[in-house]
């Protein structure tokens, strides 16, 4: 996969024979507009702010037309700017249509694949999936970062990773956000966790709220969503559950469990030690917790050679516990 850093540097686009545009520029303007803030642009870019000021500054030189203005200490779009994005998304992704199109008359390509996703997807999928194709071609090279959503899309904005395996969120960008491509993958359920010899083990149907008194071990709430997600599905059972440990990691919470301090909710792709006294029980009922796991790639790309054997792969790593997402579910 050519880097983005390189293929913007080098193309250029001529509009109505009358400009020559840096796609790199258009790219830039894009990421203050997704940021915010020219400094957090620079960082997704790994530039000084500096010299993305500087870019823009020529871009709007070579339209004739202001770009950014003044805002307080902050700068911000203007509307002759914001008609540009709408354009420019277009533009990128055809871009990204021609370096498939090159890429697929491309001999022996190895990479690199870059691929991201939260911890589960990166465990239970992505590292599986990479495998795979790493023993059918051994040349290639792939690169992986496990990371929440909100990070991933950011990554994808800006060029540095090639498919990222997402949850949606409040954070996510919508469906119809014209840079990304997304693609249903697997829909899991949520399973309750509890010591070996639990009197729930016994029972041939549980539900969420059968767990109500129990003292509930949750992730740490800054780590990732799904705290609040616990906390959500909870409610709907009708019940706050007692908080009574916060962990980082699945292996904590595992062991937490396993020595009686609480049960946990935890997602299909999430596994612990296999020598914990732990037990997974299914929920049952009418609102037994689940959650969507997409694939989402820069519009345009979901075609190139490598990013489809990926996405191939992420599909026959898909576990038996969980069930592929029909087409219809990922708006």
């Amino acid at each position: 996969m050519p880097n983005v850093a390189v293929y913007f540097t080098f193309l250029y686009l001529i509009v109505q024979n009358e400009y020559m545009i840096d796609l790199r520029r258009l790219h830039m303007l894009r990421l203050v507009h997704q940021y915010g803030t020219v400094t957090a642009a620079a960082e997704a870019l790994h530039l000084t702010p500096s010299a993305v000021s500087h870019q823009l500054r020529e871009l709007a030189r070579e339209l004739k037309v202001p770009l950014l203005e003044p805002q307080g200490r902050r700068v911000r779009l203007t509307p002759a700017a914001h008609l540009l994005i709408e354009h420019a998304d277009a533009l990128l992704a055809r871009w990204e249509e021609a370096l498939t199109d090159l890429e697929s008359h491309r001999a022996g390509a190895v990479g690199p694949l870059r691929m991201c996703g939260f911890t589960t997807a990166v465990g239970g999928l992505i590292a599986p999936a990479a495998g795979a194709l790493l023993r059918g071609d051994p040349e290639l090279t792939v690169e992986i970062r496990e990371c929440d959503t909100d990070v991933a899309m950011g990554l994808l904005a800006a060029g540095e990773t090639d498919l990222a395996v997402i949850e949606p969120t409040a954070d996510a960008p919508p469906p119809g956000d014209p840079r990304f491509d997304r693609e249903p993958l697997l829909v899991e359920a949520l399973d309750l966790i509890v010591p070996a010899a639990h009197p729930l083990t016994r029972r041939p149907g549980v539900r969420l709220e059968d767990a109500a008194s129990e003292n509930w071990i949750s992730v740490q709430p800054d780590v990732c969503a799904h705290h609040q997600q616990v906390m959500t599905y909870c409610a709907a059972a009708g019940f706050t559950p007692r908080i009574a440990h916060r962990a980082t990691t699945w292996s904590v919470i595992w062991a937490l469990v396993a020595n009686g301090l609480g049960v946990s909710l935890v997602p299909r792709l999430a596994d612990g030690p296999s020598d914990q006294p732990v037990v997974r029980v299914p929920l049952t009922g009418d609102a037994v917790p689940k959650r969507r796991v997409l694939t989402c790639v820069r519009r345009g790309s979901r075609d190139s050679p490598l990013i489809a054997r990926a996405l191939a792969a992420l599909q026959d790593a898909i576990p038996p516990r969980c069930d592929r997402l029909p087409q219809e579910a990922a708006a």
